[in-house]
């Protein structure tokens, strides 16, 4: 099969075939995606859930690769980001389909198999690890984002084999670790020297081609204080480490007004009403009730711009907080510190896809009867290290997820569907079909 070939549309009874062959197959999709939500997988938890799809793997004969992620192999890669946590417990999966002809451009179909924190569980009004199904929408922590897309991966290549095809090239499926904090999942497998002509991230941002992201930044602030017996704070006597750092916080509030000023000289962000969020997302301070606090830290996440540069990001912060330091008397003896532990990502805007482009929009037009639309988002994927470090166009296209990060987080089943369905043909057209192995 040559390239003339491969651009190609898919004829029309395959296509069909190809689509009856998801329906068929979505109540077991289905049913494989609740299995995978009642697994908890959050940070240093995300092993069992790896032994899963490890078994998932195998038991289509994939090749599969499961291995601990080795910070120091990682460390010195551009795209790396500072860990301050064990990486005893994290482990990638890579389940790899061999074509026999090679006739086709080879894939990598990645997803991340860890999730966010469920906050406090009284607020949920169903069980977060319980993947109840309720009016069309399987709620729990991590189905849409994204263990929907890393079942809809799967089941998209079981739809060809269910046709009696498979694709006519090499395709890796990747289950990784470390996406919400840092990438350094992501980041292992191409240390670990998977590579491919195109890959496809299934986030749940909707079924749009996602054509720009932010890059996160992760930063913690320590404030001292000066402890004193609560009863003489009133006449001044200390130094409140918890009000210092809130007097920060306030005036970070400026620098973020700031940053979303510069969207204008981004093409891709000019329109978006607020690119830039400096969101805290943790604060924690003092040791007794009856002493004034003598520290207090707080986390933010923060971004910056596609083709911002990060280092001029970090020294822009740290002089700015410096800044807001030296006008209160104590923290002007006693400047805070400012460490990073965690994202340290540049944006991406994907460029040079033209091609994988026309087969996302080819398919996603066979399916959904209409154009595909793009947009660009003040989240951030994976998708960097593809386009930024592996010279690789990578594509990120995904169900629809409602309550990401929040309490009842669903993911929308026919969106699942639909998603499967454009993604089964993508694979198709992207890779070409070889019949199936014997």
């Amino acid at each position: 099969m040559n390239q003339n070939e491969l651009a190609t549309p898919l004829a029309d009874s395959l296509a069909a075939r190809i689509l009856d062959a998801v329906d068929s197959g979505f109540d077991t999709q289905t049913e494989l995606l609740q299995q995978l939500v009642r697994i908890p997988s959050q940070r240093g938890e995300e092993a069992t859930a790896q032994d899963f799809m490890a078994r998932q793997y195998r038991a289509r004969g994939y090749a599969v690769d499961q291995w601990q992620i080795d910070v120091e192999k990682i460390r010195h890669l551009p795209g790396f980001s500072p860990v301050a946590v064990s990486y005893d417990n994290a482990f990638n999966v890579v389940g790899a389909h061999r074509a026999r002809t090679q006739a086709g451009r080879s894939l990598i179909l990645n997803g991340h198999i860890d999730v966010v924190p469920v906050g406090p569980l009284a607020q949920w009004t169903r069980d977060p690890y319980g993947a109840e199904i309720v009016d069309g929408w399987m709620h729990g922590r991590g189905a849409g984002d994204m263990k929907a897309g890393l079942v809809a991966c799967m089941s998209a290549l079981d739809a060809l084999r269910a046709v009696g095809l498979q694709p006519a090239a090499n395709v890796y499926l990747q289950s990784v670790v470390e996406e919400e904090c840092t990438g350094n999942g992501a980041l292992a497998c191409l240390q670990r020297g998977y590579r491919a002509d195109a890959a496809f991230i299934p986030e749940p941002l909707l079924p749009k081609l996602m054509r720009a992201q932010v890059g996160p930044m992760w930063f913690q602030v320590q404030v001292d204080g000066d402890p004193q017996h609560a009863s003489a704070a009133f006449s001044g006597a200390g130094a409140n480490a918890i009000e210092k750092a809130i007097f920060l916080i306030g005036e970070l509030k400026a620098l973020e007004v700031t940053w979303n000023a510069r969207k204008k000289d981004y093409r891709h962000y000019c329109c978006h009403p607020h690119p830039i969020n400096f969101n805290l997302g943790k604060i924690a301070g003092g040791d007794w009730a009856s002493s004034v606090p003598a520290w207090c830290h707080f986390d933010m996440r923060v971004a910056v711009y596609p083709g911002q540069s990060l280092a001029s990001a970090r020294a822009e912060i740290e002089a700015f907080i410096a800044a807001a330091a030296a006008r209160d008397p104590f923290l002007a003896k006693h400047p805070p510190r400012v460490i990073y532990h965690g994202f340290m990502a540049e944006g991406y805007v994907l460029e040079n896809g033209e091609d994988v482009e026309a087969a996302l929009r080819a398919s996603h037009e066979r399916v959904f009867g209409e154009a595909l639309q793009e947009y660009s988002t003040s989240a951030a994927t994976d998708a960097r290290f593809f386009g930024l470090y592996a010279d690789t166009p990578a594509i990120v296209y995904g169900p629809e997820c409602r309550m990401p990060h929040g309490y009842d987080e669903a993911v929308n089943l026919q969106s699942v569907r639909m998603v499967t369905k454009t993604l089964a043909l993508f694979i198709a057209s992207w890779c070409g079909v070889e019949a199936l192995a014997a």
